[in-house]
């Protein structure tokens, strides 16, 4: 057990530096794909569980995947910013080429409503996450 949390730890630390230190473009592609696999193995395993407990571990899990993704996300906007045409990121663009197909106001429309949908996401996210803490630790306490 204590493997794990020196494992998650590494993790975490690994996830910083991915937000402060540029990486190429495959290994950010890499990382996205990673990024849009892990989600999918975590969401089709939410679904078939049968017992809470089976996944006890899930918040710590959504945790990690959500600062992995703001760590994608500032390294991608960084490395678009600093590269410009020169951006060879075959994810981004892909996603680029068949959501917008070139036109910058449908993209800037999508970007928009994304930013929306994120921050409500995150803010509502954020505070499920805090009542679930609380009611574990209150739950945890002798003499309930």
């Amino acid at each position: 057990m204590k493997n794990v949390d020196i494992f998650v730890a590494v993790l975490v630390v690994a996830i910083v530096f991915l937000m402060i230190l540029p990486i190429p473009d495959f290994m950010l592609d890499f990382f996205q794909l990673l990024n849009i696999a892990l989600s999918l193995v975590i969401l089709l395993s939410t679904m078939y569980i049968t017992h809470a407990l089976d996944m006890s571990s899930f918040p710590t899990l959504l945790l990690i995947i959500t600062l992995f993704r703001l760590g994608l996300n500032v390294t991608s906007t960084r490395l678009i910013l600093l590269e410009g045409e020169k951006f060879q990121g075959k994810v981004i663009r892909t996603f680029g080429e068949f959501v917008v197909k070139g036109d910058y106001i449908v993209g800037l429309v999508v970007f928009i409503i994304l930013v929306i949908i994120q921050f409500i996401v995150i803010t509502r996210g954020a505070e499920r996450i805090a009542e679930v803490a609380a009611r574990f630790t209150l739950d945890a306490m002798p003499g309930k």
